[in-house]
């Protein structure tokens, strides 16, 4: 089984995160730090038809790496792994490598 988008959306995989430091023996909890959702897009939609009938592409593609805001995006959980789903105008940036 996978998980396939559909219309304009996307699906982003989470990636694994430390949620607590250590200092020698102590364990410091992340807590109250505002992070942003990121992730790995593993499935794109083929795009959709708008008001008009034109149909608009998706731009996004597989395996790029995107910021999502924090209120918005669905949370799924598929065979022990968590991703977000959410519509592709609503990503906020793309991570590249480039300077």
């Amino acid at each position: 089984m996978k998980l396939e988008a559909v219309f304009n959306s996307i699906i982003v995989k989470k990636p694994q995160v430390q949620e607590e430091s250590t200092y020698g023996n102590i364990i410091v909890p992340d807590l109250g730090r505002e992070k942003n959702l990121t992730g790995t897009i593993v499935s794109v939609g083929p795009g959709y038809h708008c008001a008009t009938g034109e149909f608009i592409p998706t731009t996004l593609q597989v395996g790029q790496k995107v910021i999502l805001p924090q209120m918005g995006p669905t949370k799924i959980e598929f065979e022990g792994e968590e991703y977000y789903g959410i519509l592709e105008n609503q990503v906020i940036a793309i991570i590249s490598e480039e300077i």
